[in-house]
């Protein structure tokens, strides 16, 4: 891959693929910018409670549904290009935005920053987590106005 490639990928399995899903993938590359990167690849999976339980369960060890699940292609990598896959249970997504109330896309954006901070090699684990949740606030706050998700295709 050259060093300068800006690639987000967004594909569904088992859940209908949402209106517009460039504006994911635009998204990703706005959140990606603002942490101070210029090159990646990144692949978002949308996907059911099933498919997310059964990946929990085969990376993790963990026989339960979560909302987002990151995959960093070189794991502890900081440097450029950035690679990796998320993955996000959109039922997870709809629960959490009931739970927390507050919209579909602003739970949609947070599930993405959350997973890139962690493609970008930053934990939560360890003592870490308040570096990270408020890195993860700042550029929700930059990126407050951003419309990327919504009703979703029949």
């Amino acid at each position: 891959m050259k060093s300068g490639v800006r690639l987000v990928e967004i594909a569904a399995d088992g859940v209908p693929m949402p209106r517009g899903p460039s504006r994911l993938s635009r998204f990703c590359g706005k959140a990606l910018a603002a942490t101070g990167h210029s090159a990646w690849q990144v692949s978002v999976l949308l996907c059911g409670d099933e498919r997310m339980i059964s990946l929990n369960r085969r990376y993790r060890g963990r026989n339960a549904a979560t909302d987002v699940l990151s995959f960093p292609e070189d794991e502890g990598r900081k440097e450029e290009p950035v690679r990796g896959d998320i993955a996000i249970s959109l039922p997870a997504l709809s629960r959490n935005a009931a739970a927390f109330d507050v919209s579909e896309n602003e739970e949609m954006k947070r599930l993405l920053v959350h997973g890139l901070l962690h493609l970008v090699g930053m934990d939560h684990g360890r003592g870490k987590s308040g570096k990270m949740l408020s890195l993860q606030e700042t550029l929700l706050e930059k990126l407050r106005t951003e419309k990327i998700f919504g009703e979703r295709r029949k």
